[in-house]
């Protein structure tokens, strides 16, 4: 949604834009920043196809801009994920 938006507001020629995210856990034994050297990391892959007529630094600035959006940020912070359980009975 980010990208649709900045692409209309410069009147830049794109047709479709479509993003793919990938979800694995890679078992890393360098890890840089972890204390236990033998961890499995999370990793998200994302791919974005943009169809369009575009040069190379209108597909830079949008990759720039796809990695300022608020779901990117999001993922890039590492979000706690807290859990609640609520149990009805009927």
């Amino acid at each position: 949604m980010t990208l649709r938006l900045y692409a209309e507001r410069k009147q830049w020629s794109i047709k479709s834009i479509r993003v793919e995210l990938s979800h694995e856990r890679i078992h890393h034994e360098d890890c840089v920043d972890c204390e236990d050297k033998d961890v499995n990391l999370e990793l998200i892959r994302k791919y974005i196809v943009v169809t369009g007529d575009l040069d190379d630094t209108q597909r830079e600035r949008l990759l720039e801009i796809a990695e300022k959006c608020p779901v990117a940020r999001t993922l890039e912070a590492g979000p706690k994920v807290l859990r609640e359980l609520d149990i009805v009975k009927e």
